[in-house]
């Protein structure tokens, strides 16, 4: 296959994938909608040690029993409906990336600029989701996980495209491959954070103002000591790889491209504004016990300077050396996330 023909595929595998997680979307929605008036048992489920693909340890959360409800057997068909178009989506998802690295002449990794890593980090949210999902019981977080995923593939697809390009002298790095693959990694695992730390802020909303409710979306997702607990998994997990791509990896890479290992650039500045959040975070917690409402506040103020140092420096500042002039042409930028 050409060059073009290569970028033809990406272009419509990315266009495909959209499409079927906007039908794993409707799946899932449909899957909740079914169970919008019927009562949620106060039973706990099912990630137990003895369960198929459980680990001693797991994150037991609650899910009804649907066993006894109406339509019990339609429920069930939309949520594997839903998880079957998301592995779906996620592997032709991963098609349009490997197409895009085919197509660039000489072949490269697909991280070289904005619109490739939003492909990459969308994907990694939407992998990390289906690889922690039996694990951690997070099928209550499908609806929102896919959503968010079609929204930023749109973003991406409508205002970041860029046609493929070589990689410039200062990407062509065999660093480029280590720092971005732990700083998507990172993104990912902290995207899955802040969406657990919001739910948690809705749930407790719920619990304290309608304590009776028991049917909804809300009333299906896990009590709020299970949240707060999934969330810190998600944010101890990230926060290692986030501090191996920003504190060790840029600046080595920056280093070897610029001379210097810190330059004071604003996306640098706020890739580290984002260490230092997110170890407050943990650091509170594992000294002070610091847990429920104040920690998820904490977390999604991390989520906020995560995406504002991605999306936000890229548009906003005249002076980083990580900036995009446009959507469609790349800067010098050992750092790109």
């Amino acid at each position: 296959m050409t060059d073009s023909s290569w970028e033809a595929l990406s272009q419509q595998a990315i266009a495909a994938a959209g499409v079927v997680y906007f039908l794993a979307m409707l799946a899932h929605l449909v899957e909740w909608s079914l169970l919008r008036n019927v009562p949620a048992t106060a039973q706990a489920a099912r990630v137990s040690a003895g369960s198929t693909g459980a680990r001693p340890g797991s994150v037991a959360v609650a899910e009804p029993d649907r066993g006894r409800e109406e339509g019990h057997e339609r429920v069930l068909m939309a949520g594997r409906l839903g998880l079957l178009l998301t592995w779906l989506a996620a592997a032709v998802h991963l098609l349009g990336l490997v197409s895009r690295g085919l197509a660039a002449d000489p072949n490269r990794v697909p991280w070289g600029n904005m619109y490739e890593f939003t492909l990459s980090g969308t994907f990694v949210v939407a992998a990390l989701y289906l690889a922690t999902r039996r694990r951690f019981g997070l099928a209550w977080m499908a609806p929102i996980v896919v959503t968010t995923v079609l929204v930023l593939l749109m973003v991406a697809v409508i205002w970041l495209y860029a046609p493929v390009s070589p990689l410039t002298e200062a990407l062509n790095s065999p660093w480029l491959v280590i720092h971005v693959v732990s700083a998507v990694i990172a993104t990912g695992a902290f995207t899955l954070g802040g969406i657990t730390s919001a739910l948690y802020l809705f749930k407790e909303r719920q619990e304290t103002r309608h304590p009776e409710r028991t049917t909804g979306y809300l009333a299906r997702v896990p009590a709020t000591p299970v949240l707060d607990r999934v969330s810190y998994r998600m944010h101890a997990f990230g926060f290692p790889v986030w501090t191996f791509a920003v504190l060790i990896t840029g600046p080595i890479w920056a280093h070897e491209a610029w001379a210097s290992y810190w330059n004071w650039d604003p996306k640098e500045v706020w890739a580290f504004i984002t260490w230092v959040v997110y170890a407050a975070y943990l650091h509170a917690r594992s000294t002070a016990g610091f847990k429920g409402r104040n920690a998820a506040m904490i977390a999604l103020v991390g989520v906020a300077t995560l995406w504002f140092n991605f999306i936000g420096i890229n548009f906003f500042s005249s002076t980083s050396q990580h900036s995009y002039a446009d959507a469609s042409s790349a800067v010098v930028s050992p750092l790109e996330r």
